[in-house]
C-alpha cells in the first residue's frame, strides 16, 4: 500500500483506537509489567493510537501499588484513563471504582481515573440492572452475545444510553465469529444508534491468517482486521448495507483499503474524513488488545505511521 503518512483520514481512524489489555491472554502480563508498558507507550511517538488501560475492578487496589512509579508525576501530565471490568459483584466493584477515583482523582493530583466500565449481559433484564446500578459519569460498555440476533439487546442498550461490546476473536479458532454474524451485529448496532467497542483478536489491520497466541505451537486461523471492522461500521453509518459490511469484513487484500487527505476508500467505495470522524465518535469507539506494538508495527509496515 502506498500512502502519505499522517493523513487526516488515517489519524481520524486510529486516534485513541487501541485500549491496552496487557493483563489478559494471550500475553497475560503481571500488573507492574503491563503498567510499565503503558507508560512507555504514552511516551512513544505513536502515543495518539493509544486508548485506555484495561483492568478488572477487583485489581484496582493492586494497581495503586504496582503502577505507582509508572503513573504521571507532574500536574500538567494528563491522567491515565482506565476502563474497569466489573463481574458478578456489581455493587462491590462499583464501590471499588468510586474509592479508587476518590483517592486518585482528588488525592493524587489526577494521576489516573476510571472513566469507563465494562461488563457482560445476556438478557434485557441484566442490561437494565447494570445500567441502573452504574452512575452516568462512566462510559458503560456491555458485552452482548452475537447469537441469536442481538437486536433486542442492542435495543435495550439504546434505551439505557449504554454502549455495546463485541467479542471479535480469542485464543482458539472457534472464538472468532463468522463475518455474516459480525456484520449483522454491526448493522443492528448502527440501526439502533448504539456505539460499540471490540475486544480480542484485532491485533492486525487487515483480515488474514495469523497465529492466535505467542506460543511456538499456537493454532492459526483467519483473524478479523481492525480496518475491516471499523471501516465496515463507518460505511454502514454512511448508508451501506449489511451485505456490503460482510464483503468489507471478508476483505483480505491490504491494497483494497486506501487513504487520502479527504477520506478513505475500500475498493470503489469512499468515505469522507468527516464521516470517519462521526463513525469513531458515534459508532465504532475502540478495541481492546493485549498487544499495542503489533497494531502499531503493522501500521508502520503499511506506511501509515
Amino acid at each position: 500500500m502506498t500512502v502519505v503518512a499522517a493523513l487526516p483520514s488515517v489519524d481520524t481512524l486510529i486516534a485513541g483506537l487501541v485500549d491496552y489489555a496487557g493483563l489478559f491472554p494471550p500475553t497475560a502480563l503481571d500488573l507492574a509489567t503491563a503498567a510499565r508498558n503503558y507508560a512507555s507507550y504514552r511516551a512513544d511517538e505513536q502515543w495518539r493510537v493509544l486508548g485506555r488501560f484495561i483492568l478488572p475492578a477487583t485489581r484496582l487496589e493492586e494497581f495503586s501499588q504496582a503502577a505507582d512509579t509508572a503513573l504521571p508525576r507532574r500536574r500538567t501530565d494528563p491522567p491515565w484513563r482506565l476502563s474497569a471490568l466489573i463481574g458478578s459483584d456489581v455493587r462491590g466493584d462499583l464501590a471499588r471504582i468510586a474509592a479508587f477515583n476518590a483517592a486518585y482523582v482528588s488525592g493524587s493530583s489526577g494521576r489516573a481515573v476510571v472513566d469507563a466500565i465494562e461488563a457482560k449481559a445476556a438478557t434485557v433484564d441484566e442490561i437494565d440492572a447494570l445500567a441502573s446500578a452504574t452512575p452516568l459519569a462512566y462510559e458503560l460498555f456491555i458485552e452482548v452475545p452475537l447469537e441469536p440476533d442481538p437486536a433486542p439487546l442492542l435495543g435495550a442498550l439504546a434505551r439505557r444510553g449504554a454502549r455495546a461490546k463485541v467479542r471479535t476473536g480469542g485464543v482458539t479458532p472457534d472464538a472468532i465469529p463468522a463475518t455474516p454474524v459480525l456484520a449483522r451485529f454491526l448493522s443492528r448496532a448502527v440501526r439502533a444508534g448504539v456505539a460499540f467497542k471490540a475486544t480480542a483478536g484485532l491485533h492486525h489491520p487487515v483480515r488474514a491468517m495469523y497465529p492466535l497466541t505467542y506460543d511456538a505451537d499456537s493454532p492459526r486461523a483467519v483473524m478479523h482486521g481492525f480496518f475491516n471492522v471499523f471501516l465496515a461500521a463507518a460505511f454502514l453509518g454512511a448508508g451501506a448495507t449489511e451485505a456490503d459490511a460482510t464483503r468489507i469484513l471478508d476483505e483480505m487484500d491490504p491494497t483494497a483499503f486506501r487513504f487520502a487527505p479527504g477520506g478513505a476508500r475500500w475498493r470503489d467505495r469512499h468515505l469522507e474524513t468527516t464521516q470517519l470522524r462521526a463513525a469513531r465518535e458515534q459508532i465504532a469507539r475502540t478495541f481492546g488488545s493485549c498487544s499495542f506494538r503489533e497494531p502499531v508495527d503493522d501500521l508502520r509496515a503499511l506506511h501509515l505511521l
